[in-house]
């Protein structure tokens, strides 16, 4: 059997972890390609697009995929679209593995919004030194923002961004005393964050609950409507060791 992980996150990662090596069981990672040195996982790797669904459609077939497993980045809205249009499609499960998202705390003072446009206008009135934790693409929605930007992402930004911009290059997970010294060599007093879930980059909440500043909360798009969805790397191999086994696509 030929599972496909669309990946690029920790969880992908983890999930191609687990599957590489069984018995009866081919395991290729696809990653977008949009970070210059990225972590592989185990197993087979291709890197790049597809071509949109119907160049995922003729992957799936060129190369006998019997399922594919969406573990791609929260808020990769068009690839999980893609993948659930590609997979009906091609008459082939489709799951989804997502970590859950956040949840505040008391004391957290958050502002949700919907998009990155949405956060731009939430700033007003916020604060003036705000740290932009949101990754590089997005980085036009706060060109006209008048504020200063710490803007951290793993590669440096080549789109439009905020004229009073710093650029912090670095890769999670963050500890809470990284998260901590940051807030406070930069006297950051607000933080704009995708509800991205996991651990890896959560302790940058708790330092912003602790320093009393709020944040802004981008709100993750649904998974299509009709995929399963997995909370962890084990359930998620569970359900491709299952199907393995199984000759019923009535999933």
């Amino acid at each position: 059997m030929h599972v496909l992980i669309l990946g690029g996150t920790t969880e992908a990662r983890a999930l191609a972890g687990l599957l590489h090596g069984s018995a009866g069981l081919r395991v290729t990672s696809s990653l977008a390609g949009r970070v210059a040195s990225p972590r592989l996982p185990a197993g087979e790797v291709r890197i790049g697009g597809f071509g949109g669904v119907d160049g995922l459609v003729d992957w799936i077939r060129a190369h006998a995929v019997d399922a594919v497993i969406d573990a791609t980045h929260p808020f990769a809205e068009h690839i999980s679209f893609n993948a659930a249009a590609a997979a009906a499609t091609a008459h082939v499960p489709l799951l989804a593995l997502r970590r859950p998202g956040w949840v505040p705390e008391d004391g957290d003072d958050w502002r949700s919004v919907a998009s990155l446009d949405e956060a731009a206008h939430a700033l007003d009135g916020l604060g003036d030194r705000v740290f932009l934790t949101t990754g590089r693409l997005g980085l036009a929605s706060f060109a006209a923002c008048p504020q200063w930007f710490l803007v951290r992402s793993v590669d440096a930004p080549d789109t439009p961004m905020p004229a009073r911009t710093e650029i912090l290059l670095d890769r999670g997970p963050f500890t809470l005393d990284d998260e901590r010294e940051i807030l406070a060599r930069h006297g950051v007093d607000v933080l704009v964050t995708k509800d991205s879930g996991g651990a890896a980059t959560a302790p940058k909440l708790t330092a912003a609950r602790e320093a009393g500043i709020p944040v802004v909360v981008v709100r993750r798009p649904p998974v299509p409507d009709g995929v399963p969805v997995a909370a962890t790397p084990e359930e998620a191999a569970a359900w491709a060791l299952g199907s393995s086994g199984s000759q019923s696509r009535s999933w």
